[in-house]
């Protein structure tokens, strides 16, 4: 199964960690159409950019061998060994020299970012679950702003102004500062912005900033995934000025920019969407939106019919929209049914194919639903932070401001899909497909309130470590076992970096975990408490090692993709079972954390795992999991609940009472 994840955004090393987030340099009052005016240039750091290292082969084997020994009895590990031992001095030694090569001929990418596209694009399973992730937005601050003409206005004006801003060359650049005091600063943004592009990330690294690749922002707007036979394209067009608007199944476009490239007045979109929202019409018998979640070579079949049947120059309008709006009929009710919605919703309201979808619903709850293969979370979590700030802060129109005086009738455009029976039938069956998939798959969600960030600090530990743990705990009680896990970790801090895996199940977690689950009454709290802190100093030398691009996951991949493409029979490593073991991951975690983010998530990569999403938050730990019929997510969640509380306890000197659960 291809592994995709929401990913998290920067690894909460002591070596990397961000200090501060950028705040943009004005030059005076941003005008309606930016929403920063940055006078460093937005891609100013991009050519300079270090490239992603290709890690030497005998590190890869030993990180390699390190992740497998807590998956693995003795007589399977042996075995795994010496098919390390023979691949690091036969095949994978010619196929790492012929990748250090072929890297060296290519300095204007990374090794990883054309295998990572094609993994991507030549997946034929539906892109619905398996794929495409969501961030939900906080509720805007103001409540009678969450009114849902008001919040999908504001949101839509402030996604434009990121696209203008971002074309401009506007934009701050994407920077993570180490020593805020020095490199967030006028004084040296005025400096920086006179050093040469092909020097600039040196000078930044000096003060001890970091900038990130930022090569994806472009394919945020005017993108589409279009489905082909064998591997899909992603196809973008930014001369289109139009937004796509979904509702009740039925699709719109208008102009959100005028033929000079200006914003249209937001009284005006408020007056269109006003005007899509009284549409009573009722939902379309065959609602195209379903076509997208069938699985690629189905749908690329289908879009052959759609464009043969007369409906190009309409699909045209909706691959090359802006982005695509969605404003859902219904108001959300909790938390568990937010996750529903933006994850995968009813299948009628959503071109999953999109960049991204801006869904807002009936009572204004908004989340960014994305398609994965254009890009990772730095980019779509920079749009999301900057859109939730500015239609927060500084909204387009009130819920009072009137709607434009304008003929919407005739701005908006309603597109009629030319259906024959074949696309009928198309529609019916990836309905049901649909349907029968969404039936299986449970979402369940938990905030644990005894404490967060700022305690765990205290005691010297890692939040991330220490939440990574109350998993492979949870896991260990609930089927008593430890399992492949998958933490996503960026390596944009390299030219056209993607992701690496940080693998938090450890020899280490493993003892930590049993001595909590297994025999708690037979250590004290102190014995306890040095299990977690050995967990938490390995898990921080994971995740400083998988943010410099120096994990074993990305290497062997482009090892054996590099294979693949030769032609050159697959080495024995890649056949063992222990090999499909560790690559079938059963707990498949993310996090992001943001103040503008409510709640994000993805479902399992596996039939038999668990996706979770989570966020650490100052006094507070936020979980929120998914999983298909034979896994249960509550049940998992009450075991993770149970092992963040069995972990406090022995913080705070308490013995753990039993190990039932």
């Amino acid at each position: 199964m291809v592994t995709r994840l929401l990913l998290r955004v920067w690894p909460q090393s002591h070596a990397l960690r961000a200090g501060s987030p950028c705040r943009p340099l004005s030059a005076g009052p941003a005008p309606s159409q930016y929403l920063q005016r940055s006078i460093v240039p937005t891609m100013h750091y991009q050519d300079s950019l270090p490239r992603l290292p290709v890690p030497k082969l005998e590190d890869t084997i030993r990180r390699y061998l390190n992740a497998q020994k807590p998956l693995l009895d003795d007589s399977q590990f042996r075995k795994t060994e010496q098919l390390c031992k023979s691949f690091e001095n036969g095949s994978g030694k010619e196929l790492h020299e012929q990748l250090v090569a072929q890297d060296k001929k290519n300095k204007h990418t990374s090794y990883i970012s054309g295998p990572w596209f094609d993994m991507y694009l030549a997946a034929r399973d539906s892109i619905v679950l398996n794929f495409n992730p969501f961030m939900a937005f906080n509720p805007d601050p103001k409540a009678e702003y969450n009114d849902q003409l008001t919040r999908a206005t504001n949101m839509t004006m402030s996604a434009i102004r990121f696209l203008k801003t971002l074309r401009a060359g506007l934009l701050e650049p994407e920077v993570f500062h180490l020593n805020p005091a020095k490199s967030d600063t006028d004084t040296f943004k005025r400096l920086i912005r006179f050093v040469p592009s092909s020097l600039s990330w040196y000078g930044a690294y000096l003060v001890n900033a970091y900038p990130l690749d930022m090569s994806q922002y472009f394919r945020l707007f005017n993108s589409t995934r279009i489905p082909k036979r064998g591997r899909d394209e992603l196809f973008t067009d930014d001369k289109a000025r139009h937004l796509l608007v979904l509702r009740k199944g039925h699709f719109y476009v208008f102009d959100v920019l005028d033929k000079d490239g200006n914003i249209v007045s937001a009284s005006e979109i408020k007056a269109h969407l006003k005007y899509v929202l009284s549409d009573s019409s009722p939902a379309p018998e065959f609602p195209l939106a379903y076509l997208p979640s069938e699985n690629r070579d189905v749908w690329a079949g289908l879009r052959e019919k759609l464009l043969s049947d007369g409906n190009a120059e309409t699909l045209q309008k909706v691959d090359s929209a802006v982005f695509c709006l969605c404003l859902d009929d219904f108001p959300i009710k909790d938390l568990v049914h937010l996750s529903h919605s933006m994850l995968h919703s009813d299948g009628t309201n959503r071109w999953f194919d999109k960049s991204f979808n801006l869904i807002v619903a009936k009572d204004g709850s908004a989340a960014v639903h994305f398609e994965h293969a254009w890009g990772d979370g730095v980019a779509v979590l920079r749009f999301f932070n900057e859109v939730f700030k500015d239609s927060t802060q500084t909204p387009a129109i009130t819920p009072q401001s009137p709607p434009a005086a304008t003929d919407s009738s005739v701005a908006v455009q309603k597109l009629d899909f030319k259906l024959t029976d074949a696309l009928k039938t198309g529609i019916t069956t990836a309905k049901r497909k649909f349907d029968e998939t969404m039936k299986t798959l449970t979402i369940d969600c938990i905030q644990f309130q005894r404490g967060g960030k700022e305690f765990l600090k205290k005691q010297k530990l890692s939040p991330d470590a220490v939440v990574q743990l109350a998993f492979q705990m949870a896991f260990l009680r609930q089927y008593g076992q430890t399992v492949a896990t998958y933490e996503s970790c960026s390596t944009a801090a390299f030219k056209h970096g993607r992701t690496e895996t940080i693998r938090p199940a450890s020899i280490f977690t493993k003892k930590c975990s049993e001595a909590f689950v297994r025999e708690p009454s037979k250590h004290s709290a102190g014995e306890l408490q040095q299990l977690m802190a050995e967990c938490s100093k390995y898990h921080g030398q994971l995740t400083k090692e998988a943010a410099m691009g120096q994990g074993f996951d990305r290497h062997l991949f482009a090892l054996r993709y590099l294979a693949a493409a030769r032609g050159i029979p697959l080495p024995e490593l890649y056949l063992d079972p222990a090999y499909g073991k560790i690559n079938h991951n059963i707990l498949s975690t993310s996090t992001l954390s943001s103040p503008a983010v409510n709640i994000g998530g993805f479902a399992p990569v596996v039939p038999d795992g668990f996706g979770i999403g989570y966020a650490v938050h100052d006094n507070w730990i936020g979980c929120n999991v998914s999983s298909y019929t034979g896994r249960n997510a509550r049940e998992f969640l009450s075991c993770v609940e149970k092992s963040l509380d069995d972990m406090f306890d022995a913080l705070e000197g308490k013995r753990i009472k039993t190990a039932s659960g």
